[in-house]
């Protein structure tokens, strides 16, 4: 896909796609719509409710890598070791990834190296990026993704918009993820579209809105009970 890189509201870059007329952040603010959606609303729920390690994370869109560093972020100073597999159909260049500019934004020089150790890794080959982070990218469609039952205790959802990738927002889609939730696990996304909600609750999530990032009023979490 061709894309753009384009400068959002707190200063962090994203991308945007023409061909879908979309971006893969919220032009409010990249970092901030990644630390509200997933880490404050998934991240730290599932690492308040778990007693024993490695917490497991499954991010369904790699992406720019900016979900991954900042759960690696957290991870330095969290009490559990933090498994994180991450799905991306289509990855993006290294050229892409030095015009998004990480510098401008990512001011601490370790964080930067651990961003660039992020597209430098890998696919199909976990590797330990830290003592506490371990990252696995997967390279295809989730569709066709063999995913461990009963093992992740957050999911991260960030897909383009359903009306961008609908075949990425089936009720088929969300009974696989329920499967692969850890019981008592959460899937969380800055989506709020009732018919996604729908789909939800038809895979046997247990659904919840609540504030969503600026520039959105809600988003939506859902557990595995």
């Amino acid at each position: 896909m061709k894309v753009e890189v384009r400068t959002t509201a707190d200063g962090s870059s994203t991308l945007y796609v023409p061909s879908l007329d979309e971006h893969y952040h919220s032009t409010h603010g990249a970092i901030q719509e990644a630390r509200h959606v997933y880490l404050q609303a998934g991240l730290e729920p599932a690492l308040a409710l778990a007693t024993k390690g490695p917490l497991w994370v499954l991010e369904v869109g790699f992406g720019t890598g900016l979900n991954a560093l900042l759960t690696l972020q957290h991870s330095l100073d969290a009490p559990l070791p933090i498994f994180y597999d991450t799905i991306e159909k289509y990855p993006l260049s290294a050229a892409v990834i030095r015009q998004l500019g990480a510098e401008r934004y990512i001011h601490c020089p370790e964080l930067l190296d651990c961003y660039q150790q992020l597209h430098a890794a890998g696919w199909g080959v976990p590797v330990a990026l830290t003592p506490q982070f371990a990252l696995h990218k997967i390279m295809g469609a989730l569709q066709t993704t063999d995913l461990s039952e009963d093992t992740y205790q957050v999911i991260y959802f960030d897909a383009f918009a359903p009306e961008k990738q609908p075949d990425m927002w089936t009720d088929a889609i969300f009974a696989q993820l329920y499967a692969a939730a850890a019981p008592g696990g959460c899937l969380v996304s800055y989506c709020a579209k009732g018919s996604f909600k729908r789909s939800l609750k038809a895979a046997g999530w247990q659904v919840e809105a609540i504030p969503g990032p600026p520039g959105k009023r809600e988003m939506t979490r859902a557990w595995k009970r």
